[in-house]
């Protein structure tokens, strides 16, 4: 199964996620994208460390999520990947413009092929005011493309407010 798990922050999407990974029963590998570039993020991380059990596997992946994610993928594992919109913030910042498509286009490509079960979470951020900068209003037209596309591919999607799961496709939690 595809799940795509999406929500503003704090809005309780990774506990789902790592809720539902937990609850697969298989072997789960965390995909990392944050990276720690100043202290707030370096918190945020560590907050995200703290909650995950021991026995789970970690790959930190900042800019190749799709080679990561079939180097590690499986029948018998659950691949968790948080969060897309940082990973997606990360590859907006690159100097080589070109690569944010190649890494998306190779994403959604992989997805629907990948064995076992995999967990995406990222932020919405389609929901409030088009922002006012180049840059920013990029990174909500990018993450917007991305989640469309993913979520056709996904065999269930959720959206969190307020740590409330809304099955927007698929079976119910």
């Amino acid at each position: 199964m595809r799940q795509l798990i999406l929500g503003g922050a704090r809005s309780g999407k990774s506990s789902l996620a790592e809720r539902l990974a937990y609850e697969s029963g298989l072997d789960v590998t965390y995909f990392a994208t944050a990276q720690a570039l100043d202290a707030e993020m370096s918190a945020r991380i560590t907050h995200h460390q703290a909650r995950r059990p021991d026995h789970w596997a970690l790959v930190e992946e900042p800019l190749s999520l799709a080679d990561a994610l079939l180097a590690q993928a499986s029948e018998s594992k659950c691949l968790l990947v948080d969060c897309l919109t940082l990973w997606l913030s990360n590859l907006l910042m690159l100097e080589d413009e070109s690569r944010l498509r190649v890494e998306c286009d190779a994403l959604l490509r992989l997805i629907p092929e990948l064995p076992g079960e995999v967990i995406l979470v990222s932020n919405e951020t389609g929901l409030g005011v088009v922002p006012l900068g180049e840059l920013s209003r990029r990174y909500v037209d990018e993450a917007g493309w991305l989640h469309q596309a993913l979520a056709q591919q996904c065999e269930r999607v959720v959206f969190c407010v307020a740590g409330l799961p809304m099955v927007l496709k698929g079976g119910a939690l």
